[in-house]
């Protein structure tokens, strides 16, 4: 194509593939995620609250990173985040759609950015009204992830963990599978409304 001077561009380059999608991804081990959290206070920037605020609720990066800042509700008996659809950033799945408590990391993540929020959009850095440049995020944070802690790991990572740590405070696979947003293929799974927000924090509070 190159050779013959056609301009002809790839259909699938603004794909956000999360990185090292190919192979296995590792789970971050507990420890290290309490450090990574603890170096993200310290640090105090918008960067660091992108990785608190996947780190306590196990979201894909793109669907924090494309976060409204009215999807942060922090006036409520419960803390969360509604992770729904925008113009901007769309979901991987229907499933994906859902509300997730906020606890430790994450809720101290989610109240600095709205006590510092300069634009509608969480972070402005990688969003605007027209996309969510999370391949940039994945690239930014990453890079500081292997410079800090280790180089196998990815901002992936938290999202691998937060369903390891469920499961080792035996918290049920359907609440498991409605927290991470993703679909177990069983056949009822799109029947009924789910676990109140008062039942998923009642587990994921054990992991902070």
């Amino acid at each position: 194509i190159a050779e013959h001077g056609l301009d002809i561009r790839n259909a699938f380059a603004a794909i956000y593939m999360p990185e090292a999608e190919s192979k296995k991804r590792v789970s971050i081990p507990v420890e290290i995620i309490r450090q990574i959290q603890q170096s993200c206070m310290e640090h105090n920037d918008d960067m660091r609250w992108l990785i608190a605020l996947i780190s306590d609720t196990g979201m894909r990066l793109a669907e924090a990173a494309g976060l409204h800042v009215d999807d942060i509700k922090l006036d409520e008996d419960i803390p969360y985040v509604n992770i729904k659809p925008h113009p901007w950033r769309s979901l991987k799945t229907r499933g994906s759609q859902r509300q997730v408590p906020l606890v430790g990391a994450s809720l101290w993540a989610a109240k600095r950015i709205k006590a510092n929020a300069s634009s509608c959009f969480a972070f402005p850095r990688y969003t605007d009204n027209i996309r969510c440049n999370a391949n940039s995020a994945s690239n930014a944070l990453n890079k500081w992830l292997h410079a800090n802690f280790r180089n196998d790991i990815v901002i992936h990572g938290f999202r691998h963990a937060m369903r390891d740590r469920l499961r080792a405070v035996s918290c049920p696979s359907e609440m498991i599978d409605q927290i991470g947003g993703w679909s177990s293929g069983k056949v009822g799974e799109g029947y009924g409304e789910g676990f109140d927000l008062n039942h998923l924090h009642e587990w994921i509070a054990k992991l902070s």
